[in-house]
C-alpha cells in the first residue's frame, strides 16, 4: 500500500483519521497507530514483517541492556546489533548484485556460474536500518536514553507516514512526541497537515507522474531514435521528475504525520537553486545528509585526522586531506545505499567528486562567477548526475551523454504532450522561486503558525489540489514512489 493508490486515499487514511480522532486517550491513539502502521507495511511487505518485528525486539532488548551501563559486553552486544542490521542490509539488498558480479568474473574466466534463487527486496529496509543504526548507536554513545517501551520503539521506527521513503527520524527528534504531543494536536495543526498532504499529492500526480510518461518513453529510445534535442529534454524532465517524486512524498509524509501531532523533520528546501554541490547536499535529502555527516564523515574525519600531521600530509593542507578521505568515503557509501548498481555506486563518486573539487577550488570560482551563474553550472552538474542515476547500466549512460553532446536528429514516435510541457514549465518555476527569500517565508510562515485568513486560503487551495491529484491517481492508475526501490 503507497500513498498514491485508490486503497490508501479512499479507505485507509479515512478510516484511520475517524478512529484515530474519536479515540479519547493518547496512549489508545498510540496503539491505533502503531497496529495501523503494522498493517501498512504488511500490506508492502507480507513476508517480511515478522523479520522486521524479531529484529527490532532484539534492537530495542540490547539498547534497554547497554542503555545504563558500561561494560565490555555493552560493547560486544552494540556490535552484535550493529552487525545485525548491517547483514540484514547486505542480504536482501545486496546479495544478488554480488552473486551477479561474481558470476560475470567466473563466466570471463571460463569457470561455471553459480545459480541462486533471487533475493527479494523489502520496501523501506534502507530507511529502517538507518533509523535503528542511529538509535543503538545514541543509546551506546550515551547521546540519548533507551526507550522503556517496545510499543515507543516500534512507533517511531514503523509510522507509517515515513516508513518506506523516510524522512529518516532519529530518535531525539520525535521520542518527546510519542508521549506527549497535546501542543501540536491544535485544529490548526490538523488543517496545515492536511494541506502539506495534498500539496505532496498535487506534486506527485499532477506534476511528477506526468513528467514520468515522458521520461520512460525517451529513456526507452535506442541509438537510432533518440535525437539530441530529445535526450536533453529527457535529462531535463527527470532531474524535475525525481524532485517533485520524491519531495512530494515527504510532503504527504509530514502531513499525515502534523495531522497526528508528530513534528517530522524536514527533508528538502528548493535543492535547484543550490550555488554548488556543497550547498545541494544542505538542502536535497537533508535527513539522509545529515545522517551520513553525523555518523560516517565525521567520525571517519576524527579517525583520519589522529593518523596525520597537524599541518601538511604531501604537499596538501592535513583539514583538506581529512575532507578528501572522509568525502570520499562517505559518497560511496551514500551511492551504494541508494542500490545495488555500479550506475548508483559511480553516482556517488560522482557527488563524492564535486565536494571534494568544491572544497579544493570550485566554491572560489562560483563565489567570483555570482550567484546566478553558479545556480546554473551546478544544476547542470546535478542534471548529469541524475543522468546516470537513471539509466539501466553504464553502457546506456556513456550512449545517453555522447548523444546529449554530440547533436543528432532522429524521428521518433514519441509525441511530447502539451500537458507535459506545461507541467515541466510549473516545475522549472516552483522549483528556482521557491528558494527565493520571500518564498522561503512565507513557506515557513505557512508551515509554522500562519494566521486565520493565510490558512483559510491555503485550505482553499489545498482542497483543489486534493480533488485533482485524487482524480489523477485514481483516472491514472498506480505510479510507484521513485525512492520506494531503494
Amino acid at each position: 500500500m503507497v500513498f498514491n493508490s485508490g486503497i490508501f486515499l479512499s479507505y485507509f487514511l479515512p478510516v484511520f483519521l475517524l478512529v484515530y480522532f474519536l479515540l479519547p486517550l493518547r496512549n489508545l491513539r498510540n496503539y491505533w497507530l502503531l497496529t495501523a502502521s503494522l498493517l501498512f507495511y504488511s500490506w508492502a511487505a507480507p513476508i517480511f514483517v515478522f523479520i522486521t518485528i524479531a529484529s527490532g525486539l532484539a534492537d530495542f532488548l540490547i539498547a534497554s541492556w547497554i542503555g545504563g551501563r558500561k561494560t565490555g559486553m555493552c560493547r560486544i552486544l552494540f556490535w552484535i546489533s550493529v552487525s545485525v542490521n548491517l547483514g540484514l542490509l547486505i542480504y536482501f539488498k545486496y546479495l544478488n548484485f554480488f552473486i551477479d558480479q561474481f558470476n560475470i568474473i567466473i563466466e570471463r574466466s571460463g569457470g561455471k556460474t553459480v545459480s541462486w534463487a533471487m533475493v527479494l527486496l523489502p520496501v523501506g529496509i534502507s530507511f529502517i536500518t538507518f533509523q535503528r543504526l542511529s538509535y543503538i548507536i545514541d543509546v551506546y554513545k550515551k547521546r540519548i536514553t533507551p526507550y522503556k517501551r517496545p510499543d515507543h520503539y516500534f512507533l517511531q521506527m514503523l509510522m507509517f507516514p515515513q516508513v518506506l521513503s523516510g524522512p529518516i527520524v532519529r530518535t531525539v527528534q520525535i521520542s518527546g512526541q510519542i508521549t506527549d504531543r497535546k501542543a501540536n494536536e491544535t485544529l490548526d495543526d490538523k488543517l496545515i497537515g492536511f494541506c502539506r498532504f495534498a500539496t505532496g499529492l498535487a506534486k506527485k500526480a499532477l506534476i511528477a507522474d506526468v513528467l514520468a510518461v515522458q521520461v520512460n518513453l525517451i529513456f526507452k529510445l535506442s541509438s537510432f531514435e533518440l535525437s539530441t534535442a530529445t535526450a536533453w529534454i529527457g535529462a531535463i524532465a527527470y532531474t524535475f521528475q525525481i524532485y517533485f517524486d520524491f519531495s512530494g512524498y515527504t510532503d504527504m509524509a509530514i502531513g499525515i504525520a502534523r495531522m497526528l501531532g508528530f513534528r517530522l523533520p524536514e527533508n528538502f528546501n528548493s535543492p535547484y537553486v543550490s550555488a554548488s554541490i556543497t550547498e545541494f547536499w544542505r538542502r536535497w535529502h537533508m535527513t539522509l545528509g545529515s545522517w551520513f555527516r553525523d555518523y560516517i564523515f565525521l567520525p571517519l574525519a576524527y579517525k583520519v585526522s589522529r593518523g596525520l600531521p597537524k599541518e601538511k600530509y604531501l604537499g596538501i593542507r592535513a583539514d583538506k586531506v581529512i575532507y578528501l578521505v572522509a568525502t570520499s568515503v562517505t559518497f560511496l557509501l551514500c551511492g551504494f545505499w541508494h542500490g545495488a548498481a555500479w550506475t548508483f555506486i559511480l553516482w556517488g563518486v560522482y557527488q563524492g567528486v564535486f565536494l571534494v573539487l568544491d572544497r579544493l577550488f570550485l566554491l572560489k570560482v562560483f563565489k567570483k562567477a555570482g550567484r546566478i551563474p553558479s545556480i546554473i553550472i551546478t544544476f547542470l552538474i546535478t542534471m548529469f548526475g541524475w543522468v546516470l542515476f537513471r539509466s539501466p547500466d553504464l553502457d546506456y549512460f556513456r550512449f545517453y551523454i555522447r548523444r546529449m553532446f554530440i547533436a543528432q536528429s532522429h524521428q521518433n514516435d514519441i509525441w511530447l504532450q502539451p500537458k507535459f510541457w506545461v507541467m515541466l514549465g510549473i516545475a522549472v518555476v516552483f522549483s528556482f522561486i521557491g528558494g527565493s527569500r520571500k518564498m522561503e517565508k512565507w513557506q515557513n510562515r505557512i508551515y509554522d503558525r500562519p494566521g486565520d485568513r493565510l490558512l483559510a486560503a491555503f485550505c482553499i487551495l489545498s482542497l483543489f489540489f486534493f480533488v485533482f491529484g485524487l482524480a489523477a491517481t485514481l483516472s491514472a492508475g498506480f505510479t510507484p514512489f521513485i525512492y520506494f526501490k531503494f
